[in-house]
């Protein structure tokens, strides 16, 4: 299904490129740039004092004009619930998304076709920012390579539906798609 078939009137954008390519930094920016009321869907929970800081940190990054919404497995209803026309909704990160569902023994096939099904009915502009896992080696054990699978997979079925495809690198976003 193309992009522009969706039935929202929103956008689906997605940024995807290796830790630290700056994809974080350019969908925030991207949002900000928007006219809308700005959300952004967090992902990670804080497990420790390092991710609390960093969590902290990006909550300071994005300011007073931002809501914050947590939804560390709950992420098609939680973007059922706060979707509406005018309303960007910032997903930060597909990949700590699974992350959680995998070491929650969620089932990731279905979670995952709830995600593209809410995707392709929502009203909001959606931008999702996901790490690009699939470059590299092939991981020693059994959940880090289904990590990687299941992440490939969700990526493929992300782009599919998306208006736009961003791979990020060194900061910079090289278009792979633009419906």
């Amino acid at each position: 299904m193309a992009g522009s078939k969706l039935a929202g009137s929103g956008k689906v954008i997605l940024y995807i490129g290796g830790a630290r390519s700056g994809k974080s930094r350019l969908a925030q920016a991207r949002a900000e740039s928007m006219a809308g009321e700005l959300v952004y869907v967090a992902t990670a929970e804080a497990g420790d004092a390092e991710m609390s800081a960093r969590i902290a940190r990006h909550r300071a990054d994005r300011g007073a004009s931002w809501r914050t919404i947590e939804a560390p497995l709950e992420l098609p209803s939680t973007l059922k619930e706060h979707d509406s026309v005018g309303r960007i909704l910032l997903i930060d990160c597909l990949t700590l998304w699974l992350s959680n569902l995998l070491l929650a023994g969620r089932d990731v096939p279905s979670a995952r076709r709830a995600l593209i099904d809410t995707l392709a009915h929502r009203e909001a502009t959606v931008i999702l920012v996901t790490n690009e896992v699939g470059m590299g080696i092939v991981p020693d054990n059994e959940l880090a390579r289904r990590f990687r699978d299941e992440a490939g997979w969700l990526h493929q079925e992300v782009a599919a539906i998306a208006d736009e495809v961003l791979l990020v690198a060194a900061g910079l976003a090289l278009p792979l798609k633009n419906d």
